[in-house]
């Protein structure tokens, strides 16, 4: 299975709010408004929302059982979030992740809540913590550090989001460079065929994205060459060595501070 397929995004559909007969004037905002609240209101949706502020995705089947409803009542539920542009959906495999559809969903969600008196929900993982720390998904990274290692690229600007391909990454040059000095044979992840260069891995424990793709696949052969990570003999997880704890401390807190 290629990585187009196992990471294939669900397109996003227009908002309810924005549908409109042709040529017929959009919605006003207080109507717009109006739509949206109607979305949040209903308390299955409205707990479905409030279980994704944490920021990890979520599968139908989990959101299901938080909104205590059957499988297609839930997926009537999540449509109309899906239509109303509060969440959105990537397909992975066999699977569907839901997710908050940017901050501003959550920070609208976020002032609702004070008003309630609600805090914020947690997050609470039920992975084993060997698993949950690092362990290989197909041949990248995956885990708390492969999360960490994602955001970190992302922020230091070394990938930025492809335009024309939701959920893909395009190589910077900051980042050819930095990828280069950390081991990562840059020029055979460009040169893969038949896969793409980068994308988002949605992670199984963390329910955030980790990195897939060629280069994610090339930079955990890099840290395992660099005996930064072990092999468990017996599973999918990755012991962090000494080295590797030490060496990607310094590579966050260097080009953090």
């Amino acid at each position: 299975m290629t990585d187009s397929a196992r990471h294939r995004p669900v397109p996003r559909r227009r908002p309810t709010s924005a549908i409109a007969e042709e040529g017929a004037a959009p919605p006003s905002a207080d109507r717009a408004l109006a739509d949206v609240a109607a979305s949040i209101a209903e308390p299955v949706r409205a707990r479905m929302l409030c279980c994704l502020m944490d920021g990890h995705a979520r599968t139908a089947t989990e959101l299901a059982a938080v909104g205590e409803v059957a499988a297609s009542t839930a997926s009537a539920h999540l449509s109309r979030l899906l239509g109303q542009g509060l969440v959105t959906c990537l397909a992975q495999g066999k699977h569907r992740y839901y997710t908050l559809a940017g901050t501003t969903v959550g920070q609208a969600l976020e002032a609702l809540l004070v008003l309630a008196g609600r805090p914020r929900p947690q997050f609470e993982p039920t992975t084993p913590p060997a698993l949950r720390q690092a362990r290989r998904c197909y041949d990248h990274l995956a885990g708390h550090w492969g999360v960490r290692l994602h955001d970190h690229a992302l922020r230091q600007g070394w990938m930025v989001p492809a335009a024309d391909e939701p959920g893909a990454y395009r190589l910077s040059e900051t980042g050819a460079a930095a990828f280069a000095r950390l081991g990562v044979d840059v020029d055979a992840a460009t040169q893969a065929r038949r896969r793409r260069l980068a994308c988002a891995c949605m992670d199984w424990s963390e329910r955030r994205p980790h990195l897939g793709g060629a280069l994610g696949a090339a930079w955990l052969q890099a840290m395992l060459t660099q005996a930064w990570l072990d092999p468990d003999l017996d599973s999918r997880a990755l012991r962090l060595t000494r080295r590797g704890q030490t060496q990607l401390n310094r590579l966050l807190e260097d080009t953090n501070s």
